[in-house]
């Protein structure tokens, strides 16, 4: 019997990974990672040009130059012929949007715009447009717009409306220039197929679309800039199709280029987070599964449409067709710790590290570890990157409370670790409050695998188990079945996402239990951590922004 393999690429915030799978036993052969030349800009473009406060660009030339250097390396290291490669998907983190020319040119590409910041791409985490999303927001509540209540009752700055109302008001001329904006998943998929697709769960989940109803009218995109009229019908055209769906086949301009054979079939792209479900077996409702990365997205299933306030949305056939898909999420979780770990810990731990050959992570791991829960004083609220859900305001702050001159880095790492915890309690408890169950807990991503002490604090925040992806590539292994599926059987894949997850999907035999004498004295800490959620996040005390404000109107960059 010929093998038959399919390979998935997790586009992720700082770098790409490439994993093949062999499709008869769903083990993966060989994997590759690069990280992005350019990184995240948020300071300066490549020729020195400043950026604004809270700007997050990305360079398109890093995604391609990723793309040409891990699929042959990956092809090479498993030592497969390219022609039994039968699928190909990718997943990237979203709201990522790129301004395009006709034929698929991001402006950033182009002389007259290098200096431009609005021409690259806004990353998820660019918050530059959070007055655009209030006003969004605002404006769809005065109308009663309906389609407010499927994400919440806000509209996030994180997402594709938003962004283009900013890049309409600061840069016109980018906006009128560009004949689309494309999600980056999408501009990827493009290059491979030489077909414009999108991605019904990207254009779900961020830019407001709805499988029966499409996207927002035209009167209520007027009322927010009659420059905004035509955007869903020119700037956003495209068919868009559901996940695990046929994009297009590697064209030879692209075999060539990222050494695959033409005519290998791509999936339509998709979210990191969401790509995930199939990698762990989620075909159902009642399981949450969370992707733990630089920031954490949390999912479930559902059958049926029931609004939630604060969450990022519900999307009919967003994750796997048959269901609604939900999901909320942290701005900031991984991206919490190494923040800690880069500004705030001494020489001497780092030292003693050093000393033991052991990442600074693992050091402070091993010291948290000794402290009981409650024992620091210290109780944190992880909004180092602003809040997504439950309250989406990306104006608030981090906070740490309860520090004294006895108070050691061990203690606040693991401040911070509890702290990222409670807020997946608060979405958890949001969801289960407003009638969607949560049954059972399975983790994914590299922090999920890398840090234990985090997985026994979430069981114990939480009070239940906590699983694990057997694979800690576990979004790249979803591309990877999307792929599969795009081939179909009779190429030796699957026909349905649900066939493919059951054949591929893996979780490991480790199970993180909670200690009830934890979840006792963590319980008492989620009460203390709702309160202040509360005081600064709901309008009691507007401390933060006023802070914050303080701070744009300082920012030198």
């Amino acid at each position: 019997m010929q093998k038959r393999y399919s390979i998935g690429v997790d586009f992720g915030t700082l770098s790409g990974r490439a994993v093949l799978y062999d499709l008869s036993t769903g083990n993966s052969l060989a994997s590759a990672v690069m990280d992005y030349p350019h990184g995240v800009m948020d300071r300066e473009l490549p020729d020195g040009t400043p950026l604004p406060a809270d700007f997050a660009l990305q360079h398109p030339k890093d995604y391609l130059e990723v793309l040409s250097t891990i699929l042959p390396k990956v092809i090479a290291s498993a030592g497969v012929d390219p022609r039994e490669v039968i699928g190909l998907g990718l997943d990237f983190t979203t709201c990522t949007l790129i301004p395009v020319t006709a034929d698929g040119t991001p402006l950033c590409f182009l002389p007259e715009y290098q200096n431009n910041p609005h021409a690259f791409p806004k990353l998820w985490k660019h918050h530059s447009p959070e007055e655009d999303a209030q006003r969004a927001t605002r404006i769809a509540k005065e109308r009663g717009e309906a389609f407010l209540s499927r994400y919440g009752g806000k509209i996030s700055t994180e997402w594709l409306l938003p962004k283009m109302m900013e890049t309409l008001r600061l840069a016109p001329e980018i906006y009128h220039t560009a004949a689309y904006f494309v999600e980056a998943m999408d501009f990827m998929v493009w290059q491979l197929t030489g077909k414009l697709t999108r991605s019904a769960s990207a254009m779900g989940y961020k830019a407001l679309w709805h499988k029966r109803e499409g996207f927002p009218s035209k009167d209520f995109l007027t009322q927010l800039d009659p420059g905004l009229a035509n955007l869903y019908d020119e700037k956003l055209a495209g068919p868009i199709l559901a996940p695990g769906s046929l994009a297009g086949t590697i064209t030879p301009e692209a075999a060539e280029r990222f050494g695959l054979a033409p005519g290998t079939a791509v999936a339509v792209g998709m979210p990191d987070a969401h790509v995930a479900a199939s990698a762990l077996r989620v075909t159902s409702p009642g399981t949450l599964f969370c992707l733990l990365g630089t920031s954490g997205c949390h999912m479930l299933l559902g059958d049926r449409e029931i609004s939630v306030p604060g969450i990022c949305g519900f999307v009919e056939d967003g994750i796997m067709p048959g269901f609604y898909g939900y999901e909320a999420g942290q701005s900031c979780f991984g991206d919490l710790f190494g923040w800690f770990v880069e500004h705030q810990v001494p020489a001497a731990y780092q030292a003693e590290a050093d000393e033991n050959h052991i990442s600074i992570h693992a050091l402070l791991t091993q010291k948290a570890a000794a402290l009981s829960p409650g024992e620091s004083g210290l109780l944190a609220l992880d909004w180092w990157n602003g809040n997504r859900s439950i309250l989406v305001d990306f104006d608030l702050s981090g906070m740490i409370l309860g520090m004294t001159l006895l108070t050691r880095p061990e203690e606040i790492y693991r401040a911070l670790l509890e702290s990222a915890c409670f807020g997946t309690r608060m979405i958890v408890e949001n969801y289960k409050t407003h009638g969607i169950p949560v049954n059972e807990i399975i983790a994914c991503g590299g922090i999920a695998k890398k840090n234990p002490l985090l997985m026994q604090i979430l069981s114990d925040v939480l009070g239940l188990p906590v699983k694990l992806a057997a694979s800690d590539q576990a979004t790249a292994q979803g591309s990877a079945i999307c792929g599969a599926v795009a081939a179909g059987s009779k190429n030796g894949g699957f026909d349905t996402l649900e066939e493919g997850a059951l054949a591929m999907g893996r979780l490991s035999d480790l199970v993180y239990q909670p200690k009830a004498e934890n979840t006792a004295i963590y319980n008492q800490l989620y009460k203390e951590y709702a309160t202040l959620h509360d005081y600064f996040g709901r309008g009691e005390n507007n401390v933060m922004k006023r802070l914050r404000a303080l701070s744009r109107e300082g920012w030198r960059p």
